[in-house]
């Protein structure tokens, strides 16, 4: 069973993790400049304006996500990462729903991301948009850019999650 779980950085188990996946993001884009390189470092996502998440199976990571608001009605994804030996076994798709569930409860109307355009980045980009993300232009801060591919999902669209069954 997996539990998602508020995270405050503190864990050597997730420092590890986002330490692999700033690495990770490194080799799939090893010619993207710097201003192309919009990942969260560790010190980011300790911000006030950013919520992260570890996904537990027992006392083993699985994955994280985090959500950074960028206004009172819309956040962007960050540091989305299933961890080595838990791919393909709905673990992303299980920080998503959550993300979108507490996206909603915060009272945000659009959820977006940037990732990479080089063909390391498809797989990422076909699971947002397997999960109803579609391109969009840059947001917030960012610009145009050939090494960015931006989506959103506009969650006024989006069926409510329920926290907890009814009975």
């Amino acid at each position: 069973m997996i539990q998602i779980i508020e995270d405050d950085l503190s864990s050597a188990e997730m420092i590890a993790l986002i330490r692999t996946h700033l690495t990770n993001l490194q080799e799939l884009a090893p010619d993207s400049p710097p201003q192309s390189r919009h990942a969260l470092s560790l010190d980011d996502l300790r911000r006030r304006d950013v919520t992260l998440w570890g996904a537990w199976h027992g006392p083993t990571l699985a994955g994280c996500v985090a959500l950074k608001v960028l206004s009172a009605r819309h956040g962007e994804i960050k540091s989305m990462r299933t961890a080595t030996g838990f791919e393909r076994q709905g673990i992303a798709s299980l920080m998503l729903e959550h993300l979108i569930c507490v996206a909603k409860e915060r009272g945000l109307y659009r959820l977006s991301l940037e990732t990479g355009s080089q063909p390391g980045f498809a797989p990422a980009r076909a699971f947002y948009q397997r999960h109803g993300f579609k391109e969009c232009q840059p947001f917030a801060e960012y610009v145009e850019d050939p090494n960015s591919v931006y989506m959103s999902l506009e969650l006024a669209d989006q069926q409510a999650i329920p926290a907890e069954p009814v009975t």
